[in-house]
């Protein structure tokens, strides 16, 4: 990562409650051509998150903390706060001086840009804002969010639009949190109603959709010279699974992430 930071620019797109077995399971059955067509094999990876909701697994990955691979470790991290006695941070990790790898990106000459999803990226509260606040620009409105059918179009609109006003010398870290996974998803299932609510399958639809539409973020992001990008999720959720429901627990399908890495070649 010594080598790609000041070289190239960054993505970071959370698939915000995608859980694993559906990511995988659709990978696998060819209903997702756009993202796996850059995943490593076509397939995902299987980690563990740093958190139960989004929050707490924001906070985490911002200071360095993306979710680790399910195998026992120790496994080296791309990103790493100097921290004496760190078990994790190797000669290919990114070492930053800051309390954040936003902030530490922004000393070495990124413009950080979030693009928010999920209410804790609203800017509308206190606690809205702490995500948001640690770039140096960041959006969020209502078509962003989780009511939104079309948020994940939204949201790539407006990075179509913050890629294309940059200087095209000047380094880009975008952010993006994808909200469109996050109940209510019944919406993008033909036939779902609002009565039946959410269901796995309306999960799986909101990810179809997302695939739909994620080649024009990732055109975008590889406009102007290669870009590395980290595509996860930062907790899944439950449907029912041994009668839960939801996230911010501490279930197999909350813990269970899928993660890929990958560079986006230039177009042009």
């Amino acid at each position: 990562m010594n080598e790609v930071v000041g070289r190239d620019d960054l993505l970071l797109l959370t698939l915000d409650t995608l859980r694993h077995d559906v990511a995988v399971e659709l990978a696998a059955a060819g209903r997702l051509p756009h993202l796996a067509a850059h995943l490593p094999g076509g397939t995902w990876e299987r980690r563990h998150a740093p958190g139960s909701f989004t929050y707490a697994s924001h906070q985490a990955m911002f200071a360095g903390f993306l979710p680790t691979p399910a195998t026992p470790g120790p496994h080296q991290r791309l990103f790493a706060a100097r921290f004496a006695g760190s078990e994790t941070t190797a000669d290919g990790t990114f070492v930053f001086d800051t309390p954040d790898l936003v902030s530490g990106l922004a000393a070495r000459g990124y413009r950080t840009v979030c693009i928010g999803g999920v209410g804790f990226f609203n800017k509308q509260g206190a606690l809205g804002g702490v995500l948001p606040g640690l770039f140096q620009e960041s959006h969020w409105e209502p078509e962003f969010g989780v009511a939104s059918p079309t948020s994940f179009e939204a949201q790539v609109a407006r990075a179509e639009k913050v890629v294309a006003e940059l200087p095209a010398e000047q380094r880009l870290f975008l952010f993006l949190n994808a909200s469109a996974l996050h109940q209510p998803t019944w919406f993008h299932l033909p036939g779902a109603t609002r009565e039946t609510g959410d269901s796995r399958a309306t999960h799986a639809a909101a990810l179809e959709y997302i695939d739909a539409h994620v080649g024009r973020l990732f055109s975008a992001m590889s406009s102007r010279r290669r870009c590395f990008a980290i595509v996860c999720s930062d907790h899944g959720t439950a449907y029912g699974d041994d009668g839960y429901t939801g996230h911010r627990l501490g279930h197999d399908c909350v813990w269970t992430v899928p993660y890929s890495h990958f560079f986006l070649e230039p177009t042009v």
